[in-house]
């Protein structure tokens, strides 16, 4: 579908328990900690540093990517845990990658509005972090039932983001926002960019999966 482009997927307030997006979501944890070990194999073999009980550490979990580059920035090989995702380390096709099991986006958008879920695009027009996909396949993701594009995030320049709210309205597609915060690996502020709340509301009324819990 995406050309071996990988796409991101957010899965709102979806039934956890529901069997089909359970099952596929276990073999996708189970892909992501076997290629995370392939990673660190390598590291080990090329004498870098980085051991597994390291990253298994860092993790204190399931343990992915982001892990293995921490560990790479303890052991002061990259300054930063951005560094890390290079063609010399473990970026895309670099030195240390390895394969992962990804879901059809097509198919990952059914199982997610299966278990009552709202499906919404992540970041579609990220130039900076590569290829990105065509209108064409958005339209097919909304005929698979996706309810939005993640239209304000860092990774968009104004252009972009005024072209994705055209598509988001031709489409009858919901347009959020993100600040895609993930603690101190990046420099983005927490709640530097929202999603409207009339858009927030439309994500609630639409998800049969889970309920917003609220103090």
């Amino acid at each position: 579908m995406s050309a071996g482009i990988s796409l991101h997927l957010l899965a709102y307030l979806f039934d956890p328990a529901e069997p089909a997006l359970a099952a596929a979501l276990r073999e996708l944890r189970t892909s992501r900690v076997g290629r995370a070990e392939t990673m660190v194999r390598m590291l080990e073999a090329d004498d870098v540093g980085v051991t597994w009980e390291q990253v298994s550490a860092l993790a204190g979990g399931t343990v992915g990517r982001p892990h293995v580059a921490q560990a790479l920035v303890a052991a002061g090989r990259v300054a930063t845990v951005g560094d890390a995702f290079t063609p010399e380390w473990i970026g895309t096709g670099g030195r240390y990658w390895a394969d992962k099991v990804e879901l059809d986006v097509v198919d990952a958008v059914r199982l997610v509005t299966g278990a009552g879920g709202v499906a919404v695009f992540a970041h579609p027009a990220a130039v900076k972090r590569g290829r990105t996909v065509g209108d064409d396949v958005v339209r097919v993701m909304a005929e698979a039932g996706l309810a939005g594009l993640e239209v304000d995030h860092v990774d968009h320049d104004e252009p972009a983001r005024q072209r994705l709210r055209r598509l988001a309205d031709e489409l009858g597609l919901l347009a959020t926002g993100s600040s895609d915060y993930h603690g101190t690996n990046k420099t983005v502020r927490l709640g530097e960019h929202l999603t409207d709340e009339t858009a927030y509301e439309a994500i609630v009324a639409r998800a049969t999966g889970a309920q917003v819990v609220t103090a």
